[in-house]
């Protein structure tokens, strides 16, 4: 019964997320009815037939614009909430991020290259995964360079991993040509699922997916990190590797992320604390719920940005907006755990 628990919250989240973008995908500004996208995807299934002229028209709006960006939000908003979850319960801190150890700045500056070098296609998306990771891995042997893996060394590789990638990226604006590239750039960094390249998407949902589904797996070997090192390695557990491998999966997925989307914010760092609300600290429950529910939070963010106003609103302005109010509220809940 006890291992078979975790497979309810997993399936919730996934009813939860199929319903939120089936309404994701009749939201715009061309409104869908429910009804009509309904009848429209059992014709795309073949099991009934609709007008050529409305069909084309509905395929073209829901195949071709709506529904790579849903995935796109989803799959970001699920790796944001994971890696978020993972990251602290590894490190054992509820204000970490996924941005901890410069993933986020490595990514950035990655981007930002590649824009300044004019690369097109899935260059910009490869080269930024590419440079998250090595943010990563210089944070980590900066941390094994003094003889010592433990989680304060770790954060103190990340803090400096994190100056420097900032400052090659303050680097690359400032020579950044600012009439065309410095505009990409910063809309970049704003983070947007609204162009996302179909092509990057298809090479990086996979790995995404597999990343996220090993990491949930994981659940309740991440709890033995909230031991302490020694009696973890009294149980036989084997904490270096379990930590070092949690750190990768989430990097990973957070590098791939932020390669589809650009910067997205407050995701990883909130809903973990929403869904440990709902479900308790246990991550064999807690990570599946955080993906479900950040691939909600992020399919409803991004129906606020292309529907508030007549011009997109970048996705990473809404997800500010909406985490800032969120955290408040969820504060008097959670700050006894802290104290």
């Amino acid at each position: 019964m006890s291992r078979a628990a975790p497979l309810y919250p997993a399936a919730f989240s996934l009813i939860a997320v199929t319903l939120a973008s089936l309404v994701a995908l009749t939201i715009g500004r061309y409104p869908l009815p429910l009804s009509q996208l309904l009848d429209f995807i059992a014709a795309w299934l073949g099991l009934t037939t609709l007008p050529a002229d409305q069909y084309a028209l509905l395929h073209s709006l829901v195949i071709d614009s709506r529904l790579p960006r849903i995935i796109a939000a989803v799959l970001v908003g699920a790796g944001l909430s994971v890696s978020g979850a993972a990251y602290q319960a590894v490190f054992r801190n509820p204000l970490v991020s996924p941005g901890l150890l410069g993933v986020l700045s490595g990514c950035a500056f990655g981007a930002a290259v590649g824009i300044v070098a004019n690369l097109h296609g899935v260059w910009i998306p490869l080269l930024a995964c590419l440079t998250g990771l090595a943010a990563v891995a210089l944070g980590v042997t900066i941390a094994n360079l003094f003889g010592m893996s433990s989680i304060l060394m770790l954060v103190l590789g990340g803090i400096v991993a994190n100056a420097l990638f900032t400052s090659l990226l303050s680097i690359t604006q400032y020579l950044a040509d600012p009439l065309n590239q410095l505009p990409t750039i910063v809309y970049w960094l704003l983070g947007s699922v609204s162009a996302v390249d179909q092509q990057a998407l298809k090479l990086t949902a996979p790995l995404l997916l597999l990343a996220i589904g090993v990491l949930c797996l994981l659940g309740r070997a991440i709890d033995a990190l909230s031991l302490s090192d020694d009696e973890a390695l009294s149980l036989g557990v084997p904490v270096k590797r379990i930590r070092y491998g949690v750190i990768i999966l989430a990097t990973l997925i957070s590098a791939l992320t932020v390669s589809i989307a650009g910067m997205v914010g407050w995701v990883g760092l909130l809903v973990p604390h929403l869904a440990r609300l709902l479900v308790g600290p246990g991550n064999a429950r807690l990570l599946p719920v955080s993906a479900g529910l950040g691939a909600c939070f992020l399919l409803a963010a991004d129906a606020l940005a292309r529907s508030l106003g007549a011009g997109e609103i970048p996705l990473g302005i809404i997800t500010e907006l909406l985490g800032a109010v969120a955290f408040v509220l969820v504060l008097h809940r959670v700050r006894r755990g802290w104290l």
